[in-house]
């Protein structure tokens, strides 16, 4: 055993040192699956990004509550009578006052159309109150002021307002029944509602013609009496509604979406992989065959095939790890933090968000580098130990 280690590390040293001479040729290996790791890793990091961003929204004792039957706000009704029955569901947190600390909202969809686009976007406007911030502690403006309480007037998350030139400070957006007024910009610590506008839920209502809200988000006594809460209201004869953690109704809303992501940048990383794998083959192909009367020295001397084997494997999959390294690096040079925007399937609605390569993304992408550079190394390196020595000697 040690014999053969002592020979495999010899081979392989010698190998290495070679490699300078065949940069041009080794570069082949490098930027192929430095490419296909760049590219798997910065689209997962698209899908990373928008469940980061919808998974963030909520804390474990905050809690939405929609009409039995419905999977998002958009398709839910809940009267006025039912957020009552809420508000004094048991479990539910209230202030100094004894007030339920919940807030009933309106949910619906607008038209905000990018600068040069003829196609306008759905962006959610989301009716709420001035003291959202009970709630919501999240909340808070970063520009202008709040809207007041009855009058038309709009709040546009950080998000929306970087992916839409028209929503600015002092512009105006229609909401519903004609143009309302921009007064204020806010941020909720980059979740989904940094996506939304918001506006008075009394304007809203008036404006839109509607006598019962969306939902209901209310924040529990703790995380642990959501059991207690969500019993009381299903076993209600007078209600038929569905409450969920929102941290957990909004990473659902993320589902379809990252699936997607995820299938398109494994199908892509294959077919690049594919490209990549042949690149490399040929390269250690050409790698052996210019030292063929090295190898069948080595044979000559007594070295065994087995060693030339693993030999030609390492430096392959050396050459492979660079670059996974360099495509990984390139994918968090240039995507990490980069914000954009996209249309959630599961509502419609255009959703802000930051890509993120997280450690989890590069170690896969590290992974298909080692496995593509594996399979390109295998091969010749079978060959490699299988050479005639009498007949690679002689053709030295």
């Amino acid at each position: 055993m040690a014999n053969t280690l002592n020979q495999i590390a010899a081979v392989t040293a010698l190998n290495l040192r070679s490699i300078p001479s065949r940069l041009g040729t080794s570069m082949v290996i490098v930027i192929g699956i430095a490419g296909v790791v760049g590219v798997l890793v910065a689209l997962l990091s698209m899908g990373a990004g928008f469940a980061a961003t919808l998974g963030s929204t909520g804390t474990p004792e905050r809690t939405i509550v929609l009409r039995g039957g419905s999977v998002d706000e958009l398709s839910s009704v809940i009267t006025r009578e039912q957020s009552q029955i809420i508000g004094d569901a048991p479990g539910v947190a209230r202030d100094a006052d004894g007030k339920p600390v919940m807030v009933a909202e309106f949910y619906l969809l607008t038209d905000v159309a990018k600068p040069g686009s003829t196609s306008p976007n759905n962006v959610v406007v989301r009716g709420t109150q001035t003291d959202v911030a009970r709630v919501r502690p999240e909340f808070r403006i970063v520009e202008g002021r709040m809207f007041e309480s009855g009058v038309r007037e709009v709040i546009v998350g950080t998000g929306a307002a970087k992916q839409f030139e028209t929503l600015r400070l002092g512009g105006t957006v229609d909401v519903r029944d004609g143009a309302w007024n921009i007064v204020g910009i806010f941020a909720t610590g980059g979740d989904v509602h940094e996506s939304e506008l918001w506006v008075d839920a009394g304007a809203l209502e008036t404006a839109s013609r509607r006598s019962a809200y969306n939902s209901v988000t209310l924040q529990l006594e703790s995380a642990e009496a959501f059991a207690t809460f969500k019993d009381a209201l299903t076993t209600d004869p007078r209600m038929v509604v569905n409450p969920q953690r929102q941290s957990d109704y909004y990473a659902s809303r993320s589902e379809q979406l990252h699936l997607l992501i995820r299938i398109l940048g494994y199908t892509v990383a294959v077919i690049m992989g594919i490209g990549a794998v042949f690149g490399a083959l040929n390269v250690m192909y050409a790698a052996v065959a210019t030292r063929t009367v090295e190898i069948a020295t080595l044979r000559a001397l007594g070295f065994g095939g087995l060693p030339v084997v693993i030999s030609v494997l390492i430096e392959s999959l050396l050459l492979a790890l660079a670059g996974g390294l360099v495509g990984a690096l390139i994918a968090y040079l240039f995507f990490n933090g980069f914000t954009v925007n996209t249309l959630n399937f599961q509502t419609f609605s255009q959703v802000a968000f930051a890509f993120k390569v997280t450690p989890e993304l590069i170690q896969q992408g590290i992974v298909w580098a080692l496995v593509m550079g594996l399979i390109g190394g295998l091969f010749p390196a079978v060959r490699a130990a299988r050479l005639p020595i009498v007949d690679a000697l002689r053709a030295g």
